[in-house]
């Protein structure tokens, strides 16, 4: 009893140091909101707010922010739901071309439907869908009869005739005024979608142009977490943003409107500042008055006044450019990426300095997958001690990573007993010889279901799977590229996980 009484408060000590934050949610939360508030005053109690990013599941400014709550924005929403609704929009292109979110491996058609449930199931008000950039797609076409058939609000919206440069047209009966008005009914309306590029503020603006039509002055804002207007412009959390949307081109810079109307610098981002011109005409045309001296002022971003700890900050974006590249290495091998997306992600890495042992998992992975002549993951436990795991015989290297550390966790050590031979072994026949499997290896999935089963009635395994909510947060490193299945799983389980740009084995297709 002395024993475990004196390594007790030592464990707890150690797993507070590796969990420290530098983001103030509340104090984000209260002045975000203030200045939201702020916004709809402004424009006569209507304002369109055009939400960027992820408005679910932000673990981008999760892993750049430690402490940042991934789904702040929706807490937001909630804390304003009396006074808010919801558009949401999704770009036929998006749907044609059956466009992945990576980080979930879920179709953008998919991925609205899971947030439109996800936000009801919280008592917030999704009132329509917008189809933008419609010209006719057939999946398109499916996927509105779909939501209509459930009888939800749908609006085809299509290209805007004249634009970018012809106003005129633009602002006119034959451009926003031949998309269909969304009737909405609230001071706040927030329009949203599942990706970048997906018609968000095309709809606000032929919203705009619906209300000023009807004698309405109504208003539009954006509401974008990166790159933060107030944080210098190499700042590393800005870098991080650069790395996040390397495949999009999308390049920081000093606003130049803003310097010239306030002599304040501020950061943006490369198209926000490009289209701003055209932005601005189109706006005046509408309200006939200047709204906004600069694209930084159409933004209410309030995060950096919420950092409490730059250092961390800086070294968290610095781990994220990291992971970003092995992300990189890894798309491009895989034919997902092109080269020049690889090599923007490199002069990112060279312009913080960001090397592997920022993220220690990768010397022990590579240092363990040579010595011992198998592939390897490895990863680091929430009190900074790094267990591994090894591709054998039954277990993948990633089963086998996150079943030792959820041993280590519960005290267990190397005891072998938590998920025995006569759970593993009937598993493997079934995905050989009933699925037709061509690999007899158990992935970490399967790992899981094994554990989970055992736990009924080994109390060993029931202590090492009640350790699986530790492992949120924790770094791990694989020496090969993971299947689609295992990479999802780790991540669903908070694992950041990287990858050796290297494949497993020679064959084509990854069952």
């Amino acid at each position: 009893m002395k024993i475990r009484k004196e390594r007790k408060p030592k464990e707890e000590k150690a797993t507070k140091n590796l969990h420290k934050t530098c983001f103030d949610n509340e104090l984000y939360l209260k002045l975000q909101s203030e200045n939201i508030n702020k916004r709809i005053k402004k424009f006569h109690n209507k304002l369109y707010l055009e939400f960027g990013g992820k408005i679910f599941d932000d673990l981008h400014a999760a892993r750049v922010l430690p402490g940042f709550d991934p789904n702040i924005k929706i807490k937001l929403l909630q804390k304003m739901k009396d006074k808010a609704e919801i558009i949401f929009c999704i770009s036929s292109n998006d749907i044609e071309k059956n466009k992945i979110r990576a980080d979930l491996g879920l179709s953008y058609d998919n991925e609205v439907l899971r947030l439109v449930d996800n936000m009801r199931q919280l008592g917030l008000y999704v009132s329509a869908f917008v189809i933008t950039l419609f010209k006719g797609q057939p999946s398109a076409t499916k996927f509105g009869k779909k939501l209509e058939q459930r009888g939800e609000r749908v609006y085809f919206h299509h290209y805007t005739k004249g634009y970018p440069n012809d106003v005129e047209t633009i602002v006119s009966d034959e451009g926003y005024g031949a998309n269909p008005f969304v009737e909405t009914t609230r001071p706040l309306v927030v329009v949203t979608a599942p990706g970048p590029s997906s018609g968000k503020l095309a709809t606000c603006l032929s919203q705009l142009y619906h209300e000023y039509k009807s004698g309405k002055k109504a208003g539009y804002a954006k509401f974008e977490t990166f790159p933060v207007w107030n944080l210098p412009l190499k700042h590393p959390v800005n870098i991080a943003y650069e790395a996040a949307t390397a495949d999009l081109y999308d390049v920081n810079q000093i606003d130049p409107f803003h310097f010239n109307a306030y002599k304040v610098l501020a950061v943006n981002y490369n198209r926000d500042i490009e289209v701003f011109p055209i932005l601005q005409n189109i706006l005046q045309k509408i309200t006939h008055k200047d709204v906004y001296q600069s694209p930084t002022d159409m933004g209410v971003n309030m995060i950096a006044s919420a950092i409490t700890d730059d250092k961390l900050a800086q070294l968290s974006a610095k781990k994220e450019i990291l992971r970003r590249y092995y992300r990189a290495e890894c798309d491009y091998k895989k034919g997902q990426c092109t080269y020049e997306t690889l090599e923007r992600n490199r002069q990112l890495l060279l312009e913080v300095g960001a090397k592997d042992d920022l993220l220690k998992v990768i010397d022990v992975a590579k240092n363990t997958a040579k010595e011992s002549g198998y592939p390897c993951v490895a990863m680091e436990l929430p009190n900074g001690k790094v267990v591994t795991g090894k591709t054998k015989k039954i277990i993948s290297a990633s089963g086998a990573v996150v079943l030792n550390a959820l041993r280590t966790l519960a005290g267990m050590g190397d005891d072998f007993d938590v998920i025995t031979d006569d759970i593993l072994l009937p598993i493997v026949d079934y995905r050989t010889k009933i699925l037709k499997s061509n690999s007899s290896v158990l992935n970490v999935d399967d790992v899981l279901v094994a554990l989970s089963i055992c736990s009924a009635k080994n109390e060993k395994a029931k202590r090492a799977l009640s350790k699986i909510c530790e492992l949120h947060g924790c770094e791990a490193h694989c020496t090969y590229i993971l299947s689609s299945a295992e990479e999802q799983t780790l991540k669903r389980l908070g694992l950041n996980v990287t990858c050796e740009p290297v494949f497993l084995n020679s064959h084509l297709f990854d069952d």
